[in-house]
């Protein structure tokens, strides 16, 4: 497969990113009013026909996105019920895995959740997770994210559909197994992870489990420098992933201003999908984020001027760490594979 990685390069502001910071178990009241960007398509005029008026309706509905139509649910935080284990659901545990990698050269770390009536006669959409900087495929797997008991009581609540969840490690490169620093040659590294996630983890995921293949049954998110992957590989294969999320992505997408050492992995105009638009573009940022604060803005205000619809999701008082992450995924587990 031809080679996507890009040269890039963490700004100075990103010296202090840690992928995590120190747990913080309580999670706080939800906020149910929706944070979106989007528009909203307007009604037709109620002076028209009534035949004008059904053919305006018809039209509307058809021209309403996917992110249109679902942006009013989300919520600033996830409600504490959500994350909470309950009485009659079972919640699956993730499964450590490895493959190899022939990116890296190496047998690689995996971790996979498969929903809880798992069958081989069903084929099942699969949602990746990328970590941040530093981190491995074991972040996202803790207790304190949630991500098992937030799923499945979704599901159980009909509010998501059972999906496969895949948490890799993405610092992928042949001659150093862990990222040493930030510097150039670590941020490569997790760039080079598209290459290994295409040529490697996907082929391997879709011939262990029953895989909905597909852009409808296929989604990417991540956290930090994960959230900077995840919007790079979206971009790069929206052909592949037709949900695409980030929470408090790192700086380093595009070129930072003021940071000549910095050419970023893309341009700012090279943030369009020509073709194969996104069904679900989410970002969500801390406005309390004490290590990439509102730079995830930069990335949304990219996206609008170049015409691309996304929604904007942001909190108050959580910061760059699980206690934006929760929150996130419960957004994004209830808006993909609706289509």
């Amino acid at each position: 497969m031809k080679n996507i990685t890009k040269t890039a390069l963490l700004c100075a502001a990103m010296l202090s990113l840690t992928a995590c910071s120190p747990a913080d178990p309580d999670v706080s009241e939800p906020d149910s009013s929706a944070v979106s960007d989007s528009s909203v398509v307007p009604n037709s005029s109620a002076e028209t026909s009534e035949a004008s008026s059904e053919t305006s309706t018809v039209e509307t509905q058809e021209e309403e996105s996917y992110m249109e139509k679902y942006k009013d649910i989300i919520t600033e935080l996830a409600p504490k019920e959500i994350v909470g284990k309950r009485e009659g659901v079972t919640y699956p545990e993730f499964q450590r895995l490895t493959y190899y990698s022939s990116t890296a050269e190496r047998d690689t770390p995996v971790n996979v959740l498969l929903p809880a009536d798992y069958s081989e006669d069903r084929e099942y959409p699969v949602l990746y997770i990328l970590h941040g900087y530093y981190d491995n495929e074991g972040w996202m797997a803790r207790d304190i994210v949630g991500v098992s008991a937030m799923l499945n009581n979704l599901c159980a609540d009909g509010d998501a559909e059972e999906m496969i969840v895949v948490l890799p490690y993405i610092y992928c490169s042949k001659d150093m197994p862990y990222c040493t620093g930030m510097d150039l040659q670590n941020s490569l590294n997790y760039d080079n992870f598209i290459n290994d996630l295409m040529t490697d983890l996907m082929p391997f995921i879709e011939s262990s489990f029953s895989v909905a293949k597909g852009r409808e049954n296929t989604a990417i998110t991540g956290f930090s420098m994960g959230g900077r992957e995840s919007l790079f590989i979206g971009l790069s294969r929206p052909d592949v992933f037709g949900y695409i999320g980030a929470a408090c992505p790192a700086p380093g997408l595009t070129p930072v201003p003021g940071s000549a050492a910095h050419p970023g992995q893309l341009q700012d105009h090279e943030m369009v999908f020509e073709d194969n638009a996104p069904y679900v573009l989410l970002i969500s940022a801390s406005k309390s984020d004490g290590v990439v604060g509102l730079y995830p803005s930069n990335y949304r205000d990219n996206f609008d001027l170049n015409g691309v619809e996304n929604l904007w999701h942001q909190m108050q008082s959580t910061g760059h760490d699980h206690t934006s992450v929760t929150p996130h995924l419960y957004n994004f587990m209830r808006l993909i594979f609706k289509k």
